[in-house]
């Protein structure tokens, strides 16, 4: 009987907490950016090689792109950053009209990502892969090495516009605005760029502008309502 009693009385307590009234409160997102110079660089360039055989064609994109690992070493000194992205070798077919595809040799692809933190060779690191016998240039993307430091002001920036967006919308239920109930981080993105493609023959000393890195960070605040 005891036990039930025990159970009776919280289940009453927790009636009555769910029917109380809660506070007053605006809820409010902000979006904080900040923007930095980058300081580092990530170069994907490929190497495609084609052959009668999948035998030659992966010899020959070896040869080749051992030939454009050996020039980026050697301009990105010992500490050079490279990785394989993405290898494949594939069938070749021809088309023709009205008739079933016919096999006519291989290809073999090999995708490599040059990384270095010096944005004064960003031009030259492209005009050598070229040189080396890269045929294509996927991309090239700029960012921050340790990107908490902007990420943090973001963050603070966000912070304070969505404080201020939630003190217009109490102003203008004719309220003030009171002690802040929750805040939380909705997601933080850094965007690298500039993103380009470029085809081997590329001129012999290729301009690239690094530009700014934005780094972009979403808040959402709760704060009570007061008189």
């Amino acid at each position: 009987m005891r036990k039930l009693v025990i159970v009776a009385l919280l289940a009453v307590v927790a009636l009555s907490s769910a029917s109380g009234q809660r506070t007053p409160y605006v809820r409010a997102s902000g979006e904080g950016v900040a923007s930095i110079k980058p300081d580092q660089m990530k170069l994907t360039v490929g190497v495609t090689t084609q052959a009668e055989t999948a035998q030659q064609a992966a010899a020959d994109n070896a040869a080749r792109s051992t030939q454009v690992i050996d020039a980026l070493r050697k301009l990105l000194g010992p500490s050079a950053e490279l990785q394989t992205i993405a290898y494949n070798v594939t069938p070749l077919y021809k088309y023709p009209s009205g008739g079933t595809p016919v096999l006519s040799g291989y290809s073999a692809s090999n995708t490599l990502e040059a990384t270095t933190g010096d944005l004064s060779i960003a031009g030259r690191l492209i005009d050598v892969a070229v040189g080396a016998g890269a045929t294509s240039v996927g991309s090239i993307r700029f960012g921050l090495k340790d990107p908490q430091p902007a990420k943090q002001i973001a963050l603070k920036l966000a912070v304070q516009q969505a404080r201020s967006s939630a003190d217009a919308m109490a102003g203008g239920l004719g309220a003030k605005l009171g002690s802040v109930i929750s805040i939380a981080e909705a997601s933080v993105a850094t965007p690298v760029y500039s993103d380009r493609s470029t085809a081997a023959g590329a001129a012999t000393v290729t301009p690239v502008e690094t530009g700014m890195v934005e780094v972009r960070a979403y808040v959402v605040i709760e704060a009570q309502l007061a008189n």
